[in-house]
């Protein structure tokens, strides 16, 4: 796991946005895993900045969503296919016909899920993951005492995520539905890059775990421990709770160029 605090939330985007952008350098089609929430939005403004400036095309990619609300309409502003569409899409040259979501609206959520699952599968899996984590340590919405074997699958969401998440309701949490479709942890770890970004003081009780505590349901997204590939973009709030925080601005600065992302 590569640890790296940057001077702020937009540093942290435009380095995920680097990776991004090296991965479709040797593979134009490469498939990209898009997570929702605040921490990745700096990452869709800067690849929006690219792709407008010609730097950077996304046209041969594809793109799979890491969850979806249950019971959202399909016009809902926060159904998380709309909000990928508005942050990500609209911004970028990516084909929308090839950008996938869950179908949080489906009559059978688990054959939804089984049928999310061979869809990533038929796509030859995700190459590069984007992610955030939640204030108790999970991940997509794998909440505490989720399986770490986890496959894409309907869950009910925590009391505690439900407030997190009221700020993108107007406040009001009962206006947060209390199920959705997510991918599995398991799912997630069976992509070849993971990018998580964490920033501001309330996410970094959770870093702390993530990053230097036992491996444990409790806490979902410490099982990226055990990912060969992991990189964990912060802030200087989001990295306050670190006991190595100064071994992991050192590994960075004597990083050698040739490791790359």
């Amino acid at each position: 796991m590569e640890v790296v605090i940057c001077a702020d939330g937009a540093q942290a985007g435009s380095r995920a946005a680097d990776a991004v952008a090296a991965l479709l350098r040797t593979t134009p089609d490469a498939v990209l895993g898009v997570a929702t929430g605040s921490s990745p939005l700096t990452v869709y403004a800067e690849l929006g900045r690219r792709v407008a400036a010609g730097d950077l095309t996304l046209a041969g990619a594809t793109a799979f969503l890491l969850d979806e609300y249950v019971g959202l309409t399909a016009d809902h502003p926060e159904r998380y296919r709309n909000v990928i569409e508005r942050e990500f899409v609209s911004r970028t040259d990516i084909d929308p016909a090839r950008v996938h979501g869950p179908d949080g609206l489906a009559e059978n959520l688990a054959d939804a899920g089984t049928a999310y699952e061979a869809q990533i599968s038929a796509a030859g899996g995700v190459d590069l993951q984007l992610l955030g984590i939640g204030t108790d340590g999970h991940i997509a919405f794998n909440e505490p005492g989720s399986s770490l074997a986890s496959r894409t699958r309907i869950k009910t969401l925590t009391r505690q995520t439900r407030q997190d998440n009221a700020r993108f309701f107007g406040g009001d949490v009962e206006a947060v539905p209390t199920h959705c479709l997510t991918q599995g942890v398991g799912t997630i770890m069976a992509a070849r890059h993971l990018v998580l970004l964490a920033t501001g003081r309330a996410k970094a009780e959770a870093v702390h775990h993530l990053v230097e505590g036992p491996i444990s349901a409790m806490w979902p997204a410490t099982i990226l421990q055990l990912h060969p590939h992991v990189t964990v973009l912060l802030d200087p709030p989001a990295a306050a709770r670190l006991q190595l925080a100064s071994y992991f601005t050192e590994t960075f600065a004597a990083k050698p160029d040739w490791q790359g992302y």
